[in-house]
């Protein structure tokens, strides 16, 4: 047993090794080929407004983004420039990159950095030589790719769709005609531009073909190098064939694509089981239900939507049965959609459930029953919120298959219907269920009892001081913190219901504005995060509180809420997008994920659950042992909450020393004077937070 349990450990440490505490990952999507860039044996591929690339030689896949190598997301458009043997990277947001076949990455930033009241963006791309021309929404802007410098900008003043190049002409496609300058001209002066009916083809040799004969869009482009052509196939990935000269087709490579979701899309997302369960959220994009389970991903079958008499869109929520991982319920604009094992086996809406169609809409819309949160009990019944319902608002599916309205005057809205947006549904440590209403109409906490039925509403949230919080347009999310208190997240701020006034009617409790003094020598103070809009918030095995915002990244927020430890954006990190849509973590190794309007990543975060007990089958440190030139933490985790910590020579000699997070302790590998440790053996010294025994594991240093 002592055996088995010790490979478990070995594998464990293994896996979490390859991992550091402040290690950023990017799971994006390649689903949806829109660009084909041949450059020699590498072949670039524009997929979901992200970038892979296919070897030739050795039928490797490499993907870039942000993390790993780019300077921004959502590329828009990429061109490969033979003479500078560069790839050209245009993002949505006007920044441009550079990209080499070694990987080397240069970015011009000037045009994206600079401020202009025309319209900045980028229609298309050109190569001519050594120089990319971009048509923009007011001229054209010429690009040296070998200098990686922009050489010209030609403002015409209205918007340019295409542009092209023959002999010394400058073609400029618009929707009033084709205008055309010489090369030889000052082309800066718009007046140099004239109108033109010269017979100009717009598209360059390598310009990809669009095709719908096969019953999708077909991206194809010819290949000059390796004499073949490149297409999507019908399930978006790559495929390279040849055209023999009796005209059919031969198949020289195919079902190419990095490994990763299929869609960009993650409203909402849920840990289960070491498992990330993901929707794509409100919208009227076809819903979709990804799986990460390790490195693999599962996308869940969207073909019985073609049998359904109503619209697939817009998944709010999803939860897994605790009696059985392979029953899946997801909740959204259509109503309610029961899986198994990955198919669906139902869909209830207003016809064959309680279920009603929004008061918004007439004629019992089936495209407008509106479940915004579902959640399943430890009994394996199914718990669901219905929005803007005449009549109904909780209902329960129970595991034999029954429907109970456990319906409340509460949560309607003038007598007239249900919360307009009730999400977020949780049980906290005390038994309790809590949600939200995320609408500006009647913004709400709601805690509800299911053993007794009995329900609290809290709309007015004053502060202890006294003062209304104003919010606008909706109390956005919720999270119980270790001490049992709740965080609420609205759209002026979070605020906190203490644990000691749970219980108490909505008209006996203030929430708590946490103050956090200047520390400028004066006794003023602010409120946390006053004014920043909370989307999403989790609390991690240190009892600290991550807050994603909309418009303004991810906080980080000590134990104590008195300390901001991190404030990731977009500018300062490799964080997809500064708008943060739903946040889960895995408190078993830290990871966090933070699922965003452009895509899923994650950071590997310094706290996870600690345990009760520290003993030498749970306390281990990786990397173990920790090679030469590794310059990242060194972890102890299995540790108890706020473990004391010290790190000593086998002489007894003390080298550093601190408290866990949660269940983590993170080591740089220097002493107390800042100086990299010696090669040897170190050990770890651990006791729990009031003084009691807890154990010792060791770390080996080579340098």
């Amino acid at each position: 047993m002592k055996t088995l349990l010790t490979n478990i450990l070995l594998l464990t440490v293994l896996s979490l090794s390859a991992q550091k505490i402040g290690q950023w990952n990017a799971y994006m999507a390649y689903g949806d080929i829109t660009d084909i860039e041949p450059a020699g044996k590498t072949i670039y591929v524009l997929s979901s407004k992200d970038l892979f690339s296919y070897n030739v030689n050795d039928m490797s896949v490499s993907t870039y983004n942000k993390i790993n190598l780019l300077n921004d997301t959502e590329i828009s458009h990429i061109a490969w420039c033979a003479g500078a043997k560069r790839l050209a990277i245009i993002y949505s947001n006007q920044n441009i990159d550079l990209l080499d076949n070694s990987g080397n990455v240069i970015n011009i930033n000037d045009y994206y950095n600079k401020s202009m009241t025309e319209d900045k963006t980028i229609n298309n791309i050109t190569i001519n030589g050594n120089y990319a021309y971009l048509s923009t929404g007011f001229g054209i802007l010429k690009v040296n790719i070998k200098d990686a410098e922009i050489s010209n900008t030609y403002n015409l003043g209205m918007n340019i769709t295409d542009c092209a190049i023959s002999g010394n002409m400058i073609y400029a496609q618009t929707s009033s005609g084709i205008y055309s300058g010489n090369i030889s001209d000052n082309l800066l002066d718009k007046n140099n531009w004239h109108i033109t009916y010269d017979p100009v083809s717009f598209n360059d040799a390598n310009d990809i073909a669009i095709s719908f004969e096969n019953g999708y869009a077909e991206y194809t482009v010819y290949d000059n190098t390796n004499k073949c052509y490149w297409s999507n196939q019908s399930d978006g990935k790559l495929q390279g064939y040849k055209i023999e000269s009796d005209n059919t087709k031969t198949i020289i490579a195919k079902d190419i694509n990095p490994d990763g979701p299929k869609y960009n899309a993650f409203g909402f997302i849920k840990l289960a089981g070491n498992k990330l369960y993901t929707v794509n959220g409100m919208g009227e994009k076809d819903a979709c239900i990804q799986i990460k389970d390790n490195d693999e991903w599962t996308i869940y079958d969207n073909k019985f939507a073609e049998n359904l008499d109503h619209r697939y869109v817009g998944h709010y929520s999803i939860d897994v049965d605790p009696t059985d991982p392979g029953h899946v319920m997801v909740g959204g604009q259509t109503g309610l959609y029961e899986f198994k094992d990955g198919k669906n086996i139902n869909s209830f809406t207003n016809d064959n459930s309680p279920l009603k169609t929004a008061t918004t809409v007439t004629n019992n819309d089936k495209n407008y029953v509106v479940v915004p949160s579902v959640m399943f009990d430890n009994e394996g019944n199914l718990w669901c919120l219905n929005s803007i319902s005449p009549s109904t608002s909780i209902l329960e599916y129970t595991k034999e298959k029954k429907w109970i309205s456990h319906h409340k005057k509460e949560l309607m809205v003038n007598g007239n219907h249900s919360f307009d947006d009730m999400r977020n549904m949780m049980t906290g440590s005390n038994g309790l269920t809590w949600f939200v209403n995320n609408f500006y109409v009647k913004p709400s906490l709601v805690c509800y009892q299911m053993s007794t039925d009995a329900i609290v509403v809290y709309d007015n949230f004053t502060n202890q001081d006294g003062s209304a919080l104003t919010i606008s347009e909706g109390v956005r999310c919720l999270a119980e913190d270790k001490n049992g208190n709740i965080w609420v997240g609205t759209s002026a701020g979070p605020v906190m219901l203490e644990a000691k006034d749970i219980g108490k009617s909505a008209y006996e409790v203030t929430f708590n504005q946490i103050k956090v003094p200047r520390n400028d020598g004066t006794n003023y103070a602010d409120y946390l995060l006053s004014g920043i809009d909370i989307t999403a918030m989790v609390v991690d095995g240190g009892n600290r509180k991550w807050f994603g915002t909309n418009g303004n990244g991810v906080y980080l927020i000590s134990e104590d809420n008195m300390e901001q430890i991190h404030h990731f954006t977009t500018d300062n990190s490799p964080l997809l997008s500064n708008n943060i849509m739903s946040i889960a973590i895995n408190n078993d190794t830290g990871e966090i994920f933070f699922g965003t309007d452009k895509g899923l990543c994650s950071y590997m975060n310094d706290a996870t659950t600690p345990n009760e007990n520290m003993d030498k089958d749970n306390v281990y440190a990786y990397p173990n042992p920790v090679e030469p030139g590794y310059s990242g933490f060194i972890t102890v985790t299995g540790l108890s909450h706020n473990a004391d910590v010290k790190i000593v020579t086998v002489n007894g000699t003390l080298v550093a020393e601190g408290h866990s997070n949660g269940g983590t302790f993170i080591w740089d590998g220097n002493d107390l004077k800042g100086k990299r440790v010696a090669s040897g053996i170190y050990m770890v010294q651990t006791a729990t937070a009031d003084g009691g025994k807890g154990t010792v594991c060791k770390i080996a240093v080579v340098n």
